[in-house]
């Protein structure tokens, strides 16, 4: 079995985002009353029999990790690296403690640069003793390829996210597809046949790098998987709303959800 929790399914300013008129937050069309409604930065980790990865290191990673009691990384496999998928790179230094070694992270050669670029400490070879800093081995993977990371076999396909490319993950009958506006015939062929989805809805309308809502139901008919779980949601997305609107099998995740595959 591999259990996937979804650490975190909230956009990139997460629910509520800062301001508000009492300032205590932007809650959009969302009511602030609905916990549901409270999204952190989209993460999510994968524990198997071997080993656990942990899918990007968003601004929020040590509150998720707190608050779904997980303290096991392997390996770290970055989407893309935009700054909510990214920024809270520096907490891997804990989970270097805890593994008691570097850890091996994989991503596009474009994605693994900026990583570099952006925190180039972190990528300095290892001296002992100890992790003042967060110590991270890079690996680079291909869209297309298929690869055992941390014990978890992924098939990785590409996705367009307006401005760059993202990575998308395929387990079995499971895939995860967080990021994207537009999908290939490439991506469709490596989604054919998934059981569970867990995929972007960011809004309701029209955004230059996200698909909107109308968009995602049409892939949905198109693939036709049996369940389909929303993720990386901004405040257009109202728990409520979703309930009352999404079609049968389509449905809202949210923070600290669990699935458990099979295998």
């Amino acid at each position: 079995m591999i259990r996937v929790t979804l650490l975190g399914t909230g956009g990139s300013a997460g629910v509520p985002m800062i301001g508000g008129p009492d300032g205590r937050g932007d809650w959009g069309v969302c009511d602030r009353d609905e916990p549901m409604n409270r999204r952190s930065r989209s993460a999510i980790h994968l524990q198997g029999r071997a080993g656990a990865l942990l899918v990007d290191t968003g601004p929020d990673l040590r509150g998720q990790l707190l608050d779904n009691a997980i303290s096991q990384v392997d390996a770290i496999l970055y989407t893309h690296s935009h700054a909510d998928h990214i920024t809270g790179l520096d907490d891997v230094r804990i989970l270097n403690r805890i593994a008691g070694k570097p850890l091996p992270a994989f991503g596009a050669a474009e994605t693994l640069i900026d990583l570099e670029t952006r925190f180039p400490y972190a990528f300095r070879p290892y001296k002992p003793p100890g992790f003042y800093r967060p110590v991270l081995v890079p690996h680079p993977i291909e869209f297309g390829q298929t690869i055992d990371i941390a014990g978890i076999p992924l098939r990785l396909f590409e996705q367009d996210h307006g401005y760059m490319r993202s990575l998308g993950l395929r387990i079995g009958g499971f895939a995860y597809s967080t990021d994207v506006v537009r999908l290939d015939e490439a991506a469709f062929a490596a989604l054919a046949g998934i059981d569970t989805w867990v995929v972007g809805g960011f809004q309701r309308g029209p955004h230059h790098t996200h698909a909107p809502l109308k968009t995602v139901l049409t892939w949905v008919e198109r693939l036709k998987p049996r369940r389909t779980i929303l993720t990386h949601m901004g405040v257009d997305m109202d728990w409520g709303w979703m309930l009352a609107n999404l079609p049968d099998g389509i449905e809202p995740g949210y923070d600290g959800m669990v699935l458990d595959l099979p295998g």
